[in-house]
């Protein structure tokens, strides 16, 4: 019986070999989506899990509410780790600290080739207790000693590979930024990609006093956002219990106004990679809200996919009515004729899965690319890849086959051999307009998507940022000596094309921000909310174009001396005119108590990403915290070629200066549009999603087309016979269709305005949805549909109308 079925149903993919290449297409690319979607969704949802204490493991954050809202801050106070022992005596091999260093320089000892510039989050100062919490695979040293002692570093076998080479790197030593000499105890194999610890060089904990930590080992006022601090909890300690025995830690180490407003959290493990609030070391989150929007949309393209089926289907419905009354004659129960259409189906499924495991095969690196996925990460042949295409498969079978399945083998056998089944049905005609309504509601949700996110993201790019980011050269600097960068900015001044530079903390919109707390005159007490710290030369301003609205530029000093301030931050302290401030003192931190003058004002500029609004902020003098210098340059002479000419003297002059360094340079608009990153993702991601929506809905409309213009061939002849013209034959099929997208387009726009306006609202700086966004999207829907309709009901129109009589 299987095989009377497989040879039945291959003659009618033979028979209709059109209309079933054209379900094979639809059918190959949804779920191909569907597929890489899977991989996509699966790589997502298993960040951290490798770790087997993954869902009792928590990371300390701080949780800040004052009365500009409520801020997350990875930052933990460097004493608290010691505190948490030694209240928690119970978790004290459970708690840890980790310090980021972010980015350093390494150089292997007694190596020519020697200078490797890691980038992110390569390198961190980790205890032996990390080793209790995280799970590594140790291919030398032991997990116990390997950092007990100071001045001694773990490394990854891949980086140990860089470093090394084929030498066995045991014993060897490597130098971070100059500083300090590490000795190789140990050799763990690679952290998996999915991990938020990207961690691959593990310093000692024990060093990183010595080495110099960005904090004060007693205060508990200062936090640096890269130290951390996991803890695993005792399987006997509910995470709710520990975060309400948190409440008293606070207030017996925190000063008490500071114990109002902050108090300590604990996030799962399993949550770093899903909580956009905080960031996590690799750099990457993802929303589970974004995650759940892509499986559904997957969804929605394979039911577009089968929608398609199930149009053509039903529309060939007639054609097969005979069939299915000469087997009704012959004994074929409804339950057998359902299992013979079924049958056809799955064999087209069977076909459009091969084909789909090709197109993902094919389109792997680009989708990984698109989606910042490690492509290695994405196994195709995978047990249980392979379960869920199967399970994909009946499911695609089912959707696609059941409905058409009943209709075609719940025919009347007298009334299917007498000809007299009517493919006007009005059920069946209701269904596919219905179902076309449906999916061009889905393409065109995404396409209203893919241009509020692009006009969104354009506006990113455009907006004023308050500051000239045009032509500006950042390169960070190594260290602070006075007669190093004074010598560096006159040989770096005396090149072509330099207009300006500046040496600062960072440059004026940066994801890296130096909080600080503050009393203005003569108050006993902090304000109740921070300011941003932006300390910078008194070139800052000149070369990053910012405008001074009062006031005048703060005179050169290598420690602070005097401060300039933002428009944001004489609106906060009250004042309407900006010189009103002029001549006002502020003291800055806890502990100080040292007033500096102010003596200007700057207007506003953004001072984090356009995800937040513009902070409080002060300019303001001190050589020591200047980390990146900017180099603004000429763009009037000699184009692109003087650009690259210039940075390779850069290049040369920055290495002649600090020669033990790596040169690294980066465009400051390039800079900025890191800021961005998911946002142009998820543009890309809907932007390839729509086009395939609109492709598969399109391929539907042609088959149905097709099927309509040869099922009315003798009626196309009759009226050109009776004069009607071809642009009366294309309205006969087109008018139709065009409505039924129309319908749609009405029924998407609510659902895709209200969906673009939540994911809107988490932008400060945002476009307004305009009405034009619909009626390009209705113009794009209706051509579209319109070409599709046309090249058949042209071809129909152009007929002889001679063959169409004769045509049977």
């Amino acid at each position: 019986m299987l095989k009377n079925y497989v040879t039945t149903a291959l003659r009618a993919l033979k028979r209709d070999w059109n209309y079933s290449l054209i379900n094979i297409a639809g059918l190959t690319f949804a779920l191909a989506c569907c597929l890489m979607l899977f991989l996509a969704i699966r790589y997502e949802l298993s960040y951290d899990r490798h770790n087997a204490n993954a869902d009792r493991t928590y990371r300390l954050i701080t949780y800040n509410k004052t009365s500009e809202g409520d801020g997350r801050n990875t930052g933990i106070p460097l004493p608290a780790l010691a505190a948490l022992r030694n209240d928690f005596p119970e978790m004290k091999h459970q708690v840890t600290m980790v310090y980021d260093l972010y980015g350093a320089l390494v150089r292997v000892n007694d190596q020519k080739a020697n200078k490797f510039q890691e980038e992110g989050s390569v390198i961190a100062f980790i205890e032996p207790e990390y080793f209790q919490l995280f799970d590594y695979q140790w291919k030398a040293g032991n997990e116990k000693a390997a950092l007990k002692n100071p001045n001694t570093v773990v490394l990854t076998e891949r980086i140990a590979k860089k470093y090394f080479g084929d030498v066995d790197p045991m014993g060897k030593s490597i130098k971070i930024e100059n500083k300090m000499d590490f000795v190789v105890t140990g050799i763990v194999k690679d952290p998996p990609a999915t991990t938020s610890l990207p961690f691959e060089v593990l310093l000692s904990f024990a060093s990183l006093k010595q080495y110099g930590a960005n904090g004060d080992w007693d205060s508990w006022g200062s936090t640096y956002s890269g130290a951390q601090i996991y803890l695993a909890l005792p399987e006997k300690v509910a995470a709710a219990q520990m975060q309400q025995r948190l409440v008293p830690f606070v207030n017996k180490y925190l000063e008490p106004d500071d114990a109002k407003e902050i108090q300590y959290e604990l996030q799962p493990l399993t949550d770093l990679h899903f909580d956009t609030r905080t960031e996590n070391s690799a750099g990457r989150t993802v929303s589970k809200q974004m995650i759940w929007a892509m499986a559904l949309i997957g969804l929605f393209i394979l039911i577009t996919a089968c929608v398609n089926f199930i149009n053509l289907a039903t529309a060939q419905a007639l054609r097969r009515a005979k069939e299915v009354g000469v087997r009704k004659v012959l004994g074929s129960s409804r339950f057998q004729l359902v299992r013979q259409f079924l049958s056809e189906t799955g064999l087209m499924t069977g076909f459009a899965i091969v084909l789909a495991f090709l197109v993902a095969y094919l389109s792997m690196s680009h989708v990984a690319e698109l989606l910042d996925i490690k492509a290695a990460a994405l196994v195709l042949f995978d047990p249980i890849v392979v379960g869920f295409v199967l399970l994909l498969a009946l499911v695609t079978t089912v959707l696609a086959g059941f409905y058409p399945a009943l209709v075609l083998s719940g025919y009347q056998p007298i009334l299917a051999l007498k000809g007299k089944m009517r493919m006007t049905g009005g059920n069946q005609l209701s269904l596919r307009r219905g179902l076309i309504i449906f999916q061009f509601a889905i393409s065109q949700m995404l396409v209203i998507g893919t241009i509020i996110a692009y006009n969104q993201m354009t506006h990113l790019r455009s907006a004023d940022l308050g500051y000239n980011k045009e032509a500006v050269l950042t390169i960070n600097v190594p260290e602070h000596k006075l007669g190093q960068l004074e010598t560096l900015r006159a040989q770096l001044a005396a090149l072509p094309n330099v207009k300006s530079l500046s040496y600062g903390i960072s440059v004026p919109s940066s994801d890296g921000n130096w909080w600080s707390s503050f009393r203005f005159e003569n108050a006993e007490k902090p304000a109740d909310f921070s300011i941003v710290m932006r300390m910078a030369d008194t070139s800052y301003i000149n070369t990053y174009g910012l405008h001074l609205i009062a006031g005048r530029m703060y005179l050169p000093a290598d420690t602070i001396r005097e401060i300039i301030v933002n428009e944001s931050f004489v609106k906060k302290m009250g004042f309407q005119n900006p010189n009103e401030i002029i001549g006002k003192y502020l003291t800055i931190g806890g502990r100080s108590r040292v007033k500096k003058p102010i003596v200007g004002v700057v207007r506003d500029f953004n001072t984090f990403s356009l995800h937040q609004e513009t902070n409080p902020c002060i300019l303001t003098t001190r050589r020591d915290s200047y980390q990146s210098l900017g180099i603004k340059l000429s763009t009037q002479q000699g184009g692109t070629e003087a650009i690259s000419q210039l940075i390779g003297q850069v290049e040369t002059t920055w290495n002649a200066t600090f020669p033990d360094f790596a040169f690294k340079y980066e465009f400051l608009d390039e800079k900025l549009n890191n800021f961005y990153k998911k946002e142009e993702r998820m543009y890309a991601l809907f932007r390839l999603l729509a086009s395939i929506a609109i492709f598969i809905g399109c391929l539907g409309l042609y088959g149905v087309v097709a099927f309509m213009a040869e099922s009315r061939t003798k009626e196309v002849g009759i009226r050109k016979v009776l004069g009607a013209s071809t642009g009366q034959i294309v309205s006969l099929f087109s008018v139709e269709f065009i409505g039924l997208v129309l319908i749609a387009l009405i029924v998407a726009s609510p659902v895709a305005w209200y969906v673009m306006n939540k994911w809107l609202a988490d932008f400060p700086y945002k476009i307004d949805i305009e009405w034009w966004v619909f009626a390009a999207t209705a113009l794009l829907a209706v051509s579209v549909a319109f070409l599709t309709v046309s090249f058949q009901s042209i071809k129909a129109a152009l007929m002889n109308p001679v063959q169409s009589l004769k045509s049977e």
